[in-house]
C-alpha cells in the first residue's frame, strides 16, 4: 500500500467511525464543551488507559482539585483525538500508535503515562514467522499501536504492507475475526489479545514492542484539545495535578491500583494484573526528570521519525510544540 493511500485511508477510517462513536460515547448534549469545573475525559478500557481515572475516582482526587469528571470509554486513541477536535471531549488517553496525531498538530500531549510493551503481531497456529504472512489476511485497527507494531515487524522482516492483505477492523471485530479464524493474523494488543488466546490454543506471537526497544520507545500519554490548553490553562493544571497524584499512588500502591482498575472496568483482577505486567510504570519524579533532561522529547522525536518512515506524516511538528512538559511540572508546585 502506498504511503499516500495509507494516510488517506487512516483519516477516512478515523473520521468515518468517529461519528457513530461520538454519538454513543459523548451524547448529543456535550457538544458545547465541558462547562465550569466539569472535565470530559476519554479513556481506553485497559490498565494503561483506565488506571489513573480509576484511582482519581476512588480516592476523590477530582473533588480535591475542584473538578468533576465525566469519563467516557473509547476503543482507541484516534477516536479520542477526533472527539477533542470536534469539542466532544476535553481530555483523553492515547497509546503510542496514535502519537502521530499530536505530532501533526491535532492535540497536545499534556502528560506521559507509561512505557508500553502491550502490542503484538499475533497469528494463527502454524504461522511461525513474518515471512509466512506473505499473501495472507492481516487485521489491524489502523492508526493505532496495532498498526505501528505491524509496520515495524514487516520492515524488520524486509516486507511492507503490500506483501500482505491488510483488513482494517475495529478492536472488537478483530477479537471475533481472529478467534473464528476469519483472518490469518493481526496487529493488536493486550489485554484483548489474551481473550483471543483463550479461544485459539497455540496462537503465535510473531512480534512485540520490546523487539524494537533499541530503536524506538513506546510511550502512552494523556492528551487535551489545542483550544482548551490555550484558553483554559488553569483547568489543564488542575487535571494535571489529579494525574500527578494518581501516578504517584499507582507507583507506590500498584496492587491496589490494579484492584481499583479491575473494579472500574468490571473485569477480573488477574486479567488486569497480567495487562499491567506488559508496561513500565513511571513515577512523577521520573517523569519530571525525563522531561527536564530532554528524554521525553527524544522519545517523541523517535516516534515522529517512525511515522514519517511509515508514511503517516510528511512533516511532524517539533515535540516541544505539542508536549506541554512545562505545564506538567508546574502542576506539581
Amino acid at each position: 500500500m502506498a504511503p499516500t493511500l495509507t494516510r488517506r485511508h487512516l483519516f477516512a477510517t478515523a473520521a468515518g467511525i468517529a461519528t457513530m462513536a461520538l454519538l454513543a460515547a459523548c451524547g448529543s448534549g456535550s457538544a458545547g464543551g465541558g462547562g465550569g469545573n466539569t472535565v470530559r475525559f476519554g479513556y481506553i478500557g485497559d490498565f494503561n488507559g483506565a488506571s489513573l481515572i480509576a484511582i482519581a475516582d476512588a480516592k476523590g482526587l477530582w473533588k480535591k482539585h475542584g473538578l468533576k469528571a465525566d469519563s467516557k470509554v473509547f476503543t482507541n486513541g484516534p477516536l479520542q483525538i477526533q472527539a477533542l477536535g470536534t469539542d466532544n471531549l476535553d481530555f483523553g488517553y492515547i497509546g503510542p500508535g496514535a502519537m502521530w496525531l499530536p505530532a501533526s498538530g491535532k492535540a497536545k500531549v499534556i502528560a506521559l503515562n507509561t512505557l508500553g510493551d502491550s502490542d503484538r503481531v499475533i497469528a494463527q497456529p502454524g504461522i511461525n514467522s513474518m515471512q509466512e504472512l506473505k499473501g495472507k489476511t492481516v487485521a489491524v485497527p489502523e492508526g493505532t499501536s496495532g498498526d505501528m507494531i505491524l509496520t515495524l515487524a514487516l520492515k524488520k522482516a524486509g516486507m511492507t504492507k503490500s506483501d500482505i492483505k491488510v483488513v482494517p477492523m475495529d478492536p472488537s471485530t478483530i477479537v471475533a475475526a481472529v478467534s473464528s479464524k476469519k483472518v490469518d493474523a493481526a496487529g493488536f494488543w493486550y489485554p484483548a489479545a489474551a481473550t483471543i488466546k483463550k479461544q485459539v490454543p497455540g496462537l503465535v506471537e510473531l512480534a512485540k514492542d520490546s523487539d524494537f526497544k533499541d530503536d524506538v520507545s513506546f510511550p502512552t500519554a494523556f492528551v487535551a484539545g489545542n483550544k482548551l490548553v490555550k484558553e483554559q490553562p488553569d483547568k489543564v493544571k488542575k487535571v494535571l495535578a489529579v494525574l500527578r497524584e494518581a501516578i504517584d499512588f499507582r507507583a507506590e500502591h500498584t496492587d491496589e491500583a490494579i484492584r481499583l482498575t479491575a473494579a472500574k472496568l468490571k473485569i477480573p483482577v488477574d486479567q488486569v494484573k497480567a495487562d499491567a505486567a506488559n508496561n513500565k510504570l513511571l513515577s512523577v519524579d521520573e517523569l519530571d526528570a525525563l522531561t527536564k533532561d530532554g528524554t521525553v522529547d527524544k522519545w517523541l522525536k523517535g516516534m515522529n521519525d517512525y511515522f514519517v518512515q511509515a508514511g503517516k506524516l510528511k512533516q511532524p511538528v517539533d515535540p516541544k510544540s505539542y508536549y506541554t512538559g512545562d505545564l506538567f511540572m508546574e502542576a506539581g508546585k
